[in-house]
């Protein structure tokens, strides 16, 4: 009695990223630890601890999400002082908590929990947030508390996927279309302006728009991904025959995932990824419409919640891959090197699972 080929099509994102993660990743832990299969051995491990964290989350009621939404924005907030305040610096950013062998990236739950009360403050406001302004803007006050947090790691890529997705969902909630337009926009000009006055970020907007100016400075890392989509053609190059892992693109099997899989496997394996994604999207969008028809409106908004957020997380871990975006640290949902989003991504399509297993039963 649940949907079996949301959890087939999930798992084939989970054994497409784990090849393509172990490829990208042999250089680079070769000259790190001496070891070639380092990153996918620890990728494995993080694979079957996102499967049996699903497993988990499968078995837990969505009354319970639905009830807890509140203490969950807390350990949210939590998450994300505590960071600050003891975190690890990486590159100029301290987003990660570590705990014993365990290294946690704060942001990933936190956008999860966000949703949940975000979902749960709809169904509680549900009036409110359609007929006034001050029921609109209370949960952006949350949000904005949020967003300071993260942008004192710094992470502006996490804070314009939760940006979107809160623009989508108070839309799909049936929010007033000038309130819609004056939050885009509004929104729009805030990044603009957190782009505008932080020199990296200026840097990494020029970079994008004509990388080749500057193809061994500021520009090198995309240049560098270019060049492997290029090399991909129609049908790739051959699974492990990627020359750009060789230490030519940085961060390969990480952000940059899918410029290797393109070099790899061409536009044929880009596009069966996307497509899977695509599907996994539109489901949770159409289990969200069931979910509202049978009077279940927290299980709606969480699934479309989740469907916006996969959809906004691919979308800009791919558009800057390929240049179309500015380049952000984020990982392509399900498929990325990287422990807290393989489970935290995980645990949202378990949720998925439950919503649909509870509208059948």
């Amino acid at each position: 009695p649940y949907d079996h080929s949301l959890v087939l099509l999930a798992i084939a994102l989970l054994s497409i990223g784990l090849v393509v993660v172990t490829s990208a990743s042999m250089p680079v832990a070769d000259r790190l630890f001496g070891n070639p299969f380092h990153f996918a051995i620890r990728h494995g491990i993080y694979v079957v601890l996102a499967m049996f964290t699903a497993l988990i989350v499968m078995q837990i009621p969505m009354r319970w999400w639905r009830m807890s939404n509140v203490w969950l924005l807390l350990l949210a907030v939590v998450l994300l002082i505590s960071v600050l305040v003891l975190g690890r610096s990486v590159n100029g950013s301290t987003r990660w908590l570590v705990v014993g062998p365990i290294t946690i990236q704060a942001a990933e739950p936190a956008k999860l929990f966000f949703f949940c009360y975000l979902s749960g403050y709809l169904v509680r406001r549900y009036e409110e947030v359609t007929d006034n302004i001050k029921g609109f803007i209370k949960p952006l006050v949350v949000f904005f508390a949020l967003a300071l947090l993260l942008l004192l790691q710094p992470d502006l890529g996490t804070v314009v996927v939760m940006l979107f997705t809160t623009i989508g969902l108070l839309f799909l909630a049936g929010a007033k279309l000038w309130q819609f337009f004056s939050l885009a926009i509004t929104g729009t000009l805030a990044v603009v302006l957190l782009i505008v006055f932080k020199e990296y970020r200026v840097r990494r907007i020029t970079s994008f728009l004509d990388p080749w100016a500057d193809p061994f400075g500021s520009g090198y890392q995309l240049t560098q991904s270019l060049m492997a989509y290029g090399r991909g053609d129609v049908f790739g190059q051959g699974l492990g025959n990627s020359l750009q892992k060789l230490e030519y693109l940085p961060e390969a099997h990480t952000d940059f995932i899918m410029a290797i899989l393109a070099e790899e496997l061409g536009f044929a394996g880009v596009l069966t990824v996307l497509v899977i994604m695509l599907v996994i999207v539109m489901k949770a969008m159409t289990m969200g419409n069931l979910a509202l028809r049978k009077e279940r409106p927290f299980d709606a908004y969480l699934a479309y919640s989740i469907g916006i957020w996969f959809s906004i997380q691919t979308a800009v871990n791919v558009g800057a891959s390929a240049g179309v975006l500015p380049t952000k640290g984020l990982t392509f949902p399900l498929l990325s090197y990287g422990g807290s989003s393989l489970i935290v991504m995980s645990v949202a399509v378990a949720i998925l699972v439950r919503i649909d297993f509870e509208m059948r039963v």
